[in-house]
């Protein structure tokens, strides 16, 4: 076999690969995957990464002059210079697969892989496709969440040799904010909801009194979630928007509607499994539908929303508020006081005659 000695190089995102010819045929790694040798320069810090490379080149070289084949992942077939976009954004959904994410970040990124190698059909990853793909997602919030996962898996498949970003042109879209209007009759609105449904009425009376949020949150507890004598809450940051672990007090009137089961059992099920994503938003669009005292613009976001404000006006604690959110930036925090008419201004603080 014609081999020369593998040459140690580093691509424009310095990540470092391992390039040879075989019968004038252009070969390039970036890992030992390939040969059955679990190296990775590129998990290395950078200055680090030309010693590993060396060190994979070498085994590439020792294997390959042994009669070791060079083959593609799952396959008999010899892998032939240049790895395809396809592949490359396979080995960055394995990558991924292997971190310490959750597993329903994990599914995400597999449905996306899946869409967009479904639109590709086996060609290069273009602007086009992106732009089909993310043509789905009508509102912005979507479509700005759907792009952001496609571009982890594309940052990822070009450490494994995708050689363009077809993303960075496309920018994301300008979200309108929504306003969920609070209640003004917390108690009324309440009562109506516990006459309709208990879950729902639990799940609402925990949106406000916890200021959780209802669709991911509060659907998914479990009595594990809650301290021994049901005073707490704790979530760990894989479990809550902000991804940062989150302890927050359970106020008396929703403690009282709690009683406490199998820990590994959602408090709403009664299981191991959570109700599924889109069970309370169908019972709430099931109330809205009978219930005359809603206005518009209030929804089960509306009781978070509601407790914020109230817990602002009490304290008057910018921090206590985003505490309680479960922010990472107080500038959110500050979002949920729109609806809030203070008057922070007092008469004495007005402009006065005296330097006249």
């Amino acid at each position: 076999m014609q081999l020369n000695y593998p040459l140690v190089h580093t691509d424009k995102n310095k990540c470092v690969f391992v390039s040879f010819y075989i019968k004038n045929k252009r070969y390039r790694l970036y890992s030992g995957k390939r040969i059955g040798y679990d190296i990775n320069p590129n998990y290395f810090p950078e200055d680090k990464r030309i010693a590993v490379g060396h060190l994979l080149a070498a085994k590439v070289y020792d294997y390959l002059t042994q009669g070791g084949k060079l083959e593609t992942y799952r396959s008999s077939v010899l892998l032939c210079g240049k790895l395809t976009d396809k592949e490359c954004l396979k080995r960055a959904l394995e990558l991924k697969y292997k971190g310490d994410y959750s597993d329903k970040y994990k599914q995400l990124l597999k449905g996306i892989y899946k869409g967009i190698t479904e639109i590709m059909k086996g060609e290069s990853l273009t602007a086009n496709h992106i732009k089909t793909y993310l043509g789905k997602y009508s509102s912005g919030v979507s479509f700005n969440t759907v792009r952001r996962h496609l571009n982890v898996l594309i940052n990822e498949a070009i450490n494994q040799g995708m050689s363009h970003n077809p993303i960075k042109d496309i920018k994301s879209r300008k979200a309108k904010a929504t306003l969920h209007k609070p209640f003004s009759n917390i108690g009324s609105i309440l009562g109506e909801i516990k006459a309709y449904n208990h879950n729902l009425h639990l799940c609402c009376l925990i949106t406000y009194g916890c200021l959780l949020r209802p669709h991911r949150e509060v659907r998914e507890l479990t009595w594990a979630d809650f301290s021994t004598d049901l005073s707490y809450i704790s979530l760990s940051g894989q479990r809550n928007k902000s991804g940062k672990n989150r302890v927050v007090p359970v106020p008396s009137y929703v403690k009282q509607l709690l009683v406490r089961g199998d820990s590994e059992h959602n408090i709403f099920t009664v299981t191991t499994k959570a109700p599924n994503k889109d069970y309370f938003k169908t019972l709430w669009s099931r109330f809205k539908a009978q219930c005359s005292s809603l206005q518009p613009g209030q929804t089960l976001y509306s009781f978070r929303h509601t407790g914020a404000m109230e817990i602002y006006q009490r304290t008057g604690s910018l921090t206590k508020l985003q505490q309680a959110m479960g922010h990472s930036s107080l500038n959110v925090s500050l979002t949920y006081l729109r609806g809030l008419e203070i008057t922070e201004l007092k008469q004495e603080d007005m402009p006065s005659m005296n330097y006249w």
